[in-house]
C-alpha cells in the first residue's frame, strides 16, 4: 500500500505519540471529531494501526519501520524515554514526584501558570495528565478527587516533545 505525503505523517504522528486515542489524535490533526479519525485510520492507515485490549492506538511495527520515527515510549538501560506534546511535556515537568504528595488538576494548573507563565484550560491538562497515565509515567491516587504524580522518579524518565 503506498501511502500519500499527508498519510505518512499521520502515520508517523500515531508511531510517536502511541499509545493514543482518537481525541488526540483529532486535535493533532485539526479533525472536527473523533469519529472522523476513525475512518481515516480505517481507510488510510488499516494495515498500520491496531487497538490494543484498552482501546488505544498503537502502531504495528511495520510502521515504525515506514516512517522511520521513534516510538513514542522506548525502555531501555538509560531509563524510559517518552515522546509527547509540549504540554504533556511541561505537565510532567511541573507534576509531584513519586515520593511526594500526588496534585489536583488544579494544582498542575497552578504550576504551570507559575512555571512557564501558560493559562491552558484545566479539561487540556487533565487530558496531558491522562495520557501521560497511559504511558505509565504518571499514576493516580483518588482522593476526595483523582490527583496525580510521577510514577518513577525524574531522572529515569527523559521526555522529549513533538513539534
Amino acid at each position: 500500500m503506498t501511502l500519500s505525503e499527508e498519510a505518512r505523517e499521520r502515520l508517523a504522528d500515531v508511531v510517536s505519540l502511541q499509545p493514543t486515542k482518537n481525541a488526540e489524535l483529532q486535535e493533532r490533526w485539526g479533525m472536527e471529531s473523533g469519529s472522523d479519525v476513525h475512518q481515516y485510520l480505517e481507510t488510510e492507515l488499516s494495515e498500520y494501526y491496531y487497538r490494543d485490549e484498552d482501546s488505544l492506538i498503537r502502531a504495528t511495527p511495520d510502521a515504525a519501520d515506514l516512517v522511520d520515527v521513534d516510538p513514542g515510549i522506548e525502555g531501555g538501560e538509560e531509563g524510559t524515554v517518552i515522546r509527547v506534546p509540549e504540554l504533556q511535556g511541561q505537565v510532567f515537568e511541573v507534576l509531584a514526584g513519586p515520593e511526594e504528595r500526588s496534585q489536583s488538576v488544579v494544582s498542575v494548573l497552578q504550576d504551570l501558570r507559575a512555571e512557564f507563565g501558560i493559562d491552558p484550560e484545566a479539561g487540556e491538562v487533565r487530558s496531558a495528565l491522562q495520557s501521560l497515565k497511559r504511558k505509565g509515567i504518571v499514576e493516580v491516587e483518588y482522593r476526595t478527587v483523582p490527583t496525580f504524580r510521577k510514577a518513577a522518579p525524574r531522572e529515569d524518565v527523559t521526555v522529549e516533545t513533538l513539534e
